[in-house]
């Protein structure tokens, strides 16, 4: 063939290459810019409101997380089992209120929200724009509870309280890629940074009146199940009893609440129930390695029946450095900054049932979810002192930080 009818012919295919990949390009180019938000979840209310992530956190809109609502019900009110078991979480951990949004992620395209309803047992992903649901997955069981999302954003792990079981799912289509056993009532869930490893703690039964020290036995299996992210197999269990015993805590319950890493993974700082304090726990050495005593609000009662399901300090999170931890002391009104090397807790800020603690978008503010007063208050990590809070929805708990496209307001139909 000529050389310049090759030249030619090259030319040609060069031109349909670049035909072909230009609106691949472009498409790439023209994907939404995101925001960066904070998502509060208003259990009682049925609604998450989303914040700015920083700054005076002020209110960009809402979402109603129970669209589906009258379906639920419908079905919830056929089945004489069900039927029992919603009664049982509205009169019991609900406090006589239905639990409507117990956490919540967003997509990482921001484009939805993927959030767990204790009272409806399951999951449900929303359309940020249109408020409509993209997928529903029913928990086994009668009661979901914590979720964890994977490093990468594309796995939600969800607890499903009455099962003993953790449900991970696709977080972009809501199929189960996997499942593992707990012991009784998992609650909390951690992935490892890598996203190698998932961490849950399971608390026993939280909602009996059997607190008294000498009866914690009646509390059930409480363990940590740690287990590979992929195979789902199981890792190893930490149970916390025999840790808390060999440092002469055997009055301590062993249920594992809340749980902050730090930065390197090499200790992980928990709250038990009933204890107004918090525990470093070496990861290598598998042994507690410090105890924190926290104040008690004169004001509450010393009636451990009275405490809002066996948790007296529920919420707990730690500023990306590794330098302070926050700490939200639920029963005891009030949160605090603690510094990591000392462990001397700052100011005693007034808080109405703090709930959660979470790391505000720049890392520089510890923000508490105020149930008690339907706000969410930010304190700085430098000073330990409250700068701002906001009002929310009724019984405000979770808040994670996620993403919503820019200029998002809220989404249609959302109250």
């Amino acid at each position: 063939m000529p050389v310049r009818r090759t030249r030619h012919l090259c030319a040609i295919a060069a031109a349909l290459v670049l035909t072909a990949t230009a609106p691949t390009a472009a498409a790439a180019d023209s994907s939404p810019a995101l925001r960066e938000v904070l998502f509060v979840g208003n259990n009682w209310d049925g609604t998450a409101d989303v914040i700015e992530s920083t700054g005076d956190f002020a209110r960009i809109g809402r979402i109603d997380v129970v669209p589906d609502k009258d379906e639920r019900m419908a079905e919830i009110n056929a089945d004489p089992i069900r039927w029992i078991y919603f009664m049982a979480i509205r009169n019991g951990v609900g406090e006589g209120h239905d639990q409507f949004v117990d956490d919540m992620y967003s997509t990482p395209d921001g484009t939805s929200v993927v959030v767990s309803r204790p009272s409806f047992a399951d999951v449900v992903s929303l359309d940020l724009a249109t408020g409509r649901i993209n997928w529903r997955f029913p928990v086994s069981g009668y009661r979901s509870d914590h979720m964890a999302v994977s490093p990468d954003g594309n796995r939600v792990a969800v607890s499903a309280s009455t099962s003993n079981t953790v449900h991970v799912l696709d977080i972009a289509t809501g199929d189960e890629l996997g499942s593992f056993k707990t012991g009784d009532k998992p609650h909390e869930n951690v992935f490892g940074k890598d996203g190698k490893h998932i961490w849950n703690m399971s608390i026993g039964e939280v909602n009996t009146a059997l607190d008294a020290t000498w009866l914690d036995w009646t509390k059930g299996d409480r363990r940590i199940t740690v287990v590979d992210a992929t195979t789902f197999k199981q890792v190893k269990v930490i149970d916390m009893r025999e840790r808390l015993d060999a440092i002469g805590l055997k009055d301590h319950s062993d249920a594992v609440r809340p749980a902050a890493f730090s930065p390197d993974e090499s200790k992980l700082y928990f709250q038990v129930s009933f204890f107004n304090g918090f525990f470093e726990y070496d990861v290598a050495t598998d042994r507690i390695t410090r105890t924190k005593t926290l104040p008690k609000n004169p004001a509450t009662s010393d009636d451990r029946t009275t405490w809002v399901n066996d948790s007296r300090h529920h919420g707990i999170t730690m500023r990306p450095d590794g330098t302070k931890l926050c700490v939200a002391g639920t029963m005891d009104d009030y949160a605090t900054v603690v510094d990591r090397a000392t462990l001397q807790q700052g100011p005693l800020v007034t808080a109405s049932k703090p709930y959660w603690a979470t790391v505000s978008g720049d890392g520089r503010s510890c923000v508490v979810s105020e149930s008690g007063a339907d706000r969410v208050t930010a304190i700085d990590f430098a000073t330990g002192e409250k700068t701002v809070s906001v009002p929310v929805g009724d019984h405000p708990q979770r808040v994670r930080l996620g993403h919503v496209e820019a200029g998002w307001s809220g989404a249609e139909g959302g109250r």
